[in-house]
C-alpha cells in the first residue's frame, strides 16, 4: 500500500511525464493523419489566394515593416544600440534564470500587460523554464513595439500599418500558442496521452469544411444560443417592413409611458440584438422599463439582389420611412432617435440632410459610439487605403456584396490577442469546445453588407471624410452638420478602438445644437452594454450643459465627474426631458389591421 501511495505521489509530482507511452504513440499517429486532411482541405481551398488572400497581406506586411527598417538602416548607430540593449536584456534574462534554477528568488525582468490572460497559468511565473519563455518572449515584443514607435522619419499612417502587422505577428508567436511552450497544454497533452491534439484537429478540420473562405474559429457554444429563444426575447411586434429593414415595437411593462418614442437605429454591419442580448443585459428592456415606447430598426441580412442599394436607400428605407410610420403609431408629430456605431454615422448624415430639406420631424438626437468625424478613426484606418478599398470593390462585384465573415475576421484582428489565439489554444490545442458566452454568440452571427452601401461608407467616410468637411451631398442636397440644432447626447467608451472617444468628442463639437457628451469605460461594445445591476465600470458626465463649451477631450476631462456604475441612468434623465408628458401605453401596432409578426422578426434571423 505505501509502494502505491509513493507512486501516485511521484506520478503527481511529474506533471509533464508521459502517463501511458503506446496510447500516446496512437494518438500522435492519429494527429498526423487528421493533420494531414485539415492540411489538404486548407490547400485545397485556395485559402492564400486573391486580393485579400493570406499572401497579399504577407507581402503588405513585409513591404511596411520593411519601410520602418530601412529607416532605422540609415540610422546605423541608433540601430545598434537598440540591439544592444536587447541582447543586454536577454543575457540579463538568462542570469536571472539561472539563478532561479539555482533556487534563488528573483523579481522579472519583464511583466504582462494587465489583462493579459495568456500567462494566467500558475506556471508561467512558478517554473523557470516557462517564465523565461514568457520573459524572453515579451522583452522581444517590447522591443519590436519600440523599433515602429520611435524609427524617425516614418509616415505616421505607415508606422500605424506596420503596427498592425506586427501585432499580429507577434501575437501569432506567443509560447502560449506552441504545445510545448505552453504549460497547460503540455500538461493536457501528457495527463491524456495527446488526445486533446486529436480533438482538436478534428474540431479544426470541422471548422475548415463549415467555413467558407476564411476560417471561422468558433468563439463560444453556437449550440447553447437561438434568437428569439434567449436572445432577443423582449415582447414586441413588427410592425412595418421593406426591402432593407423591419420595425419593431415593443410591449410596454408600465401602464404610463412618455409621449415622444424613441427609434432606434442599429449598425447595418451586425444584427440589432447587441442591444437586447439576454434580459439582463438588454438595453431595450430596460428603456422600456423606464416607460419609453421604443421602436427599433432590424436591417435585412442583404444578398446580391440588393447590390444596387446605396447609402442613401439606406436612409430614405431605414430612417425616413420608418420615422413616418413611427409618427401614425404614436400620432406624435416629433420623435426622438438613437444610432448606434455605423447606424449613428447614417443618422448623422439623415439629420444634415433633413436640417437643410426643413424637415423637423426628429425631437432629440442620441449617439452610441458613432463617428461623425473620421480624421482620427481610430484601428480600421489600417485597412482603408484606394488599393484596399479597389480590392475589396473588386470582391464585392462579384458577388455584389461583402460577406460578414470578412468583416467579422477584421475585428478579430483588431485584437488578434483577445479574439484570435485564445480560440486557437482552446479549440485546437486543448481540444475543448468554447463556453457559452451570449456576446461572442451575437459577435459570430454575422452580416452582409451591400455593394453600393458599402463602398459609398467606405469611400466617403473613412477615405475622404466628406462629412466633417461639409463636402457631401446626399440626393443633390449639400450637408452640412453645424446646421443640426438638435439636443444630442453622444456616448463614447474610454477605450474604444473602433471609435475612439477623442474622434466622436471632435465629431459631436460639429453640431450646431446642444451637445451631452458622456465618457463610458471599456470599449465599443462593454461600454455601451452595461447595465446598472452589473455594477462595472464607470462614466464620466460632462462639468457643464453643453459640452461644446471644451475645445479638447482632455480639457473636457478635467472638468468630467467620475461617477460609478453603468451611463443607462444618467442618459434614461436625459431623455425623459426630452419626451414629454406621460400618456396611457400604447400597444405595439395600435391603430393597424394586424402587425407582421412577433418580435424580434425573420430578418434577424436571416
Amino acid at each position: 500500500m505505501a509502494d502505491d501511495r509513493g507512486a501516485k505521489g511521484a506520478a503527481s509530482d511529474m506533471p509533464y511525464a508521459v502517463k501511458d507511452p503506446e496510447q500516446l504513440a496512437q494518438n500522435m499517429m492519429k494527429l498526423m493523419e487528421v493533420g494531414a486532411k485539415a492540411m489538404a482541405r486548407m490547400l485545397d481551398d485556395k485559402r492564400a489566394d486573391g486580393p485579400a488572400g493570406i499572401a497579399n497581406e504577407m507581402s503588405e506586411a513585409g513591404n511596411l515593416i520593411g519601410a520602418v527598417m530601412s529607416a532605422w538602416m540609415a540610422e546605423p548607430e541608433k540601430f545598434a544600440a537598440k540591439q544592444a540593449k536587447l541582447a543586454e536584456n536577454m543575457v540579463e534574462l538568462w542570469g536571472r534564470t539561472h539563478r532561479r534554477f539555482m533556487g534563488e528568488k528573483v523579481e522579472p525582468l519583464a511583466t504582462p500587460a494587465p489583462g493579459d490572460s495568456r500567462f494566467r497559468d500558475p506556471e508561467w511565473t512558478e517554473n523557470p523554464f516557462f517564465d523565461f519563455c514568457k520573459q524572453a518572449y515579451l522583452l522581444s515584443v517590447n522591443w519590436a513595439d519600440d523599433l515602429i514607435r520611435s524609427a524617425d522619419g516614418v509616415e505616421e499612417r505607415t508606422r500605424h500599418r506596420a503596427q498592425f502587422y506586427l501585432t499580429q505577428l507577434t501575437s501569432a508567436l506567443s509560447p502560449s500558442n506552441f504545445p510545448f511552450t505552453n504549460p497547460e497544454v503540455l500538461r493536457t497533452t501528457m495527463s491524456s496521452n495527446a488526445e486533446n491534439l486529436v480533438r482538436g484537429m478534428t474540431q479544426l478540420l470541422k471548422d475548415l469544411d463549415e467555413s467558407g473562405d476564411l476560417l471561422k474559429i468558433k468563439q463560444t457554444d453556437l449550440g447553447a444560443f437561438a434568437v428569439g429563444k434567449n436572445l432577443a426575447t423582449t415582447p414586441g411586434k413588427v410592425v412595418f417592413q421593406n426591402q432593407v429593414m423591419q420595425l419593431i415595437q415593443y410591449q410596454p411593462t408600465t401602464p404610463d409611458v412618455h409621449a415622444l418614442p424613441l427609434m432606434i437605429v442599429p449598425p447595418w454591419i451586425n444584427k440589432f440584438y447587441i442591444l437586447d442580448l439576454v434580459p439582463q443585459k438588454s438595453f431595450i428592456r430596460w428603456l422600456v422599463d423606464q416607460g419609453f415606447t421604443v421602436f427599433v430598426v432590424s436591417w435585412v441580412n442583404p444578398d446580391q439582389r440588393l447590390a444596387h442599394k446605396t447609402f442613401e436607400d439606406y436612409m430614405n428605407e431605414g430612417i425616413l420611412e420608418p420615422l413616418s410610420v413611427v409618427q401614425r403609431l404614436t400620432d406624435q408629430a416629433k420623435v426622438n432617435v438613437m444610432g448606434y456605431c455605423v447606424g449613428g454615422t447614417l443618422l448623422g448624415t439623415t439629420l444634415s440632410y433633413m436640417a437643410a430639406t426643413g424637415d423637423d420631424r426628429f425631437n432629440s438626437a442620441s449617439f452610441l459610439a458613432a463617428q461623425v468625424d473620421f480624421a482620427q478613426a481610430g484601428d480600421l484606418m489600417v485597412f482603408i487605403d484606394d488599393t484596399q478599398i479597389k480590392a475589396l470593390e473588386a470582391m464585392m462585384a462579384e458577388q455584389g456584396y461583402l460577406d460578414g465573415s470578412r468583416m467579422a475576421a477584421v475585428f478579430n484582428m483588431l485584437r488578434p490577442k483577445d479574439l484570435i489565439w485564445p480560440y486557437v489554444v482552446n479549440n485546437y490545442l486543448l481540444g475543448k469546445q468554447p463556453f457559452p458566452f451570449d456576446l461572442l454568440y451575437w459577435n459570430s452571427d454575422t452580416t452582409r453588407m451591400t455593394r453600393a452601401n458599402h463602398s459609398f461608407y467606405l469611400r466617403e467616410f473613412y477615405q475622404n471624410n466628406r462629412l466633417a468637411k461639409g463636402e457631401m451631398s446626399i440626393g443633390g442636397v449639400k450637408l452640412d452638420l453645424s446646421k443640426v440644432k438638435l439636443p444630442i447626447y453622444e456616448l463614447a467608451a474610454r477605450e474604444d478602438h473602433i471609435a475612439p472617444a477623442k474622434s466622436v468628442f471632435n465629431g459631436a463639437r460639429m453640431f450646431g445644437g446642444p451637445v451631452r457628451y458622456v465618457l463610458a469605460g471599456s470599449g465599443h461594445i462593454a461600454g455601451v452594454i452595461n447595465p446598472p445591476a452589473a455594477k462595472k465600470y464607470m462614466h464620466w458626465v460632462p462639468g457643464g450643459p453643453d459640452s461644446k463649451a471644451w475645445p479638447t477631450l482632455e480639457d473636457w476631462l478635467a472638468s468630467a465627474q467620475e461617477t460609478a456604475g453603468s451611463w443607462w441612468p444618467d442618459y434614461g434623465a436625459w431623455l425623459a426631458g426630452l419626451s414629454g408628458g406621460m400618456i396611457p401605453a400604447r400597444l405595439p401596432g395600435h391603430g393597424m389591421n394586424q402587425p407582421l409578426e412577433d418580435a424580434p422578426g425573420s430578418y434577424v434571423k436571416g
